[in-house]
């Protein structure tokens, strides 16, 4: 909030220098006595002053409405994700307080409400995950094995989405003998990789979700993970524009998908905490899309 406020007092602040000078450059008209000519070329100044100040404005508001459109959609997706697992456990625990409920019907209504509390844990914890990356705070780097990060990200989010193993398949192609060890946060690694898990499951389409992690060597001494999948795809306009905080693309086929806009999000700050980046590929609606993490390979000496 704080740096939305710093930069709206930025503009502001220009606005009233443009006003200023605008007003500074009239009262000068008035005053000078100069050639015909000295007047045209300040004119012309002024004129460009002006329509520069306009458009600058016109830009701040058109990111403001879509930052504040962006900001109403996340806070409804994080309501509903909040509620939604609230009122089923609410339900499930005034039914088991009311009745007499025998004992499998019990251990089944356990297994759903501790499903709804995960649920609603998660969604807590993307929140705070999206505090901490524009906080600034630096993390600790320790020596992390990424095949065993990715392949505990992998059991995860088949046992999330209550997937069979064969859904959410991972290749080691690394050469013999490398480890694929990287220096960073074990926690924000993984969170990174089950985001991008959870984004390919989600947006896999109306069939059964298929799930590729490939984790290769790279260029510039850099490990590469890729998630790819056979889901509704990305339009090539977007492709940029996901890692964005809030962004969701609007469409039919992601109007099912429910979310808060701050996964990629997360995943984007992951690597660049990390030193490294991320990116999407896609052929377009209907093709998959591949997502990249590459992350620095960790020092020899370490």
């Amino acid at each position: 909030m704080s740096l939305r406020r710093h930069r709206k007092a930025v503009f502001i602040g220009l606005g009233a220098a443009t006003a200023i000078f605008a007003i500074a450059m009239n009262v000068s008209w008035l005053v000078i006595t100069w050639s015909g000519g000295v007047r045209l070329v300040l004119g012309a100044i002024l004129f460009l002053i002006i329509i520069g100040g306009v458009l600058l404005n016109t830009t701040f508001l058109v990111r403001e409405v879509r930052r504040n459109e962006q900001h109403n959609n996340f806070i409804n997706a994080v309501t509903h994700e909040l509620k939604t697992p609230v009122a089923s456990m609410r339900l499930y625990l005034e039914t088991l307080k009311t009745r007499p409920v025998d004992e499998a019907k019990r251990q089944q209504f356990y297994d759903i409400m501790l499903a709804d509390s995960e649920r609603l844990l998660y969604t807590i914890e993307q929140v705070l995950r999206a505090g901490e990356a524009t906080s600034g705070r630096k993390i600790e780097p320790v020596p992390v094995e990424l095949p065993d990060v990715i392949e505990q990200s992998r059991a995860i989010a088949c046992s999330r989405h209550h997937l069979p193993d064969t859904a959410v398949t991972f290749t080691n192609r690394l050469p013999g003998g490398a480890k694929g060890t990287v220096l960073g946060d074990p926690d924000e690694l993984r969170t990174a990789l089950l985001n991008l898990l959870d984004n390919a499951v989600k947006y896999s389409g109306p069939s059964e979700a298929h799930v590729v992690v490939e984790l290769s060597a790279g260029e510039k001494e850099a490990f590469l993970v890729r998630v790819q999948d056979q889901g509704i795809g990305i339009p090539k306009d977007e492709l940029k524009n996901v890692f964005e905080r809030f962004h969701r693309i609007r469409n039919s086929a992601t109007a099912r998908v429910k979310g808060t806009g701050l996964g990629l999000f997360i995943v984007h700050s992951v690597a660049k905490r990390h030193k490294g980046r991320v990116y999407a590929e896609s052929g377009g609606a209907g093709l998959g899309s591949t997502f990249t993490l590459q992350v620095p390979r960790a020092p020899r000496q370490a």
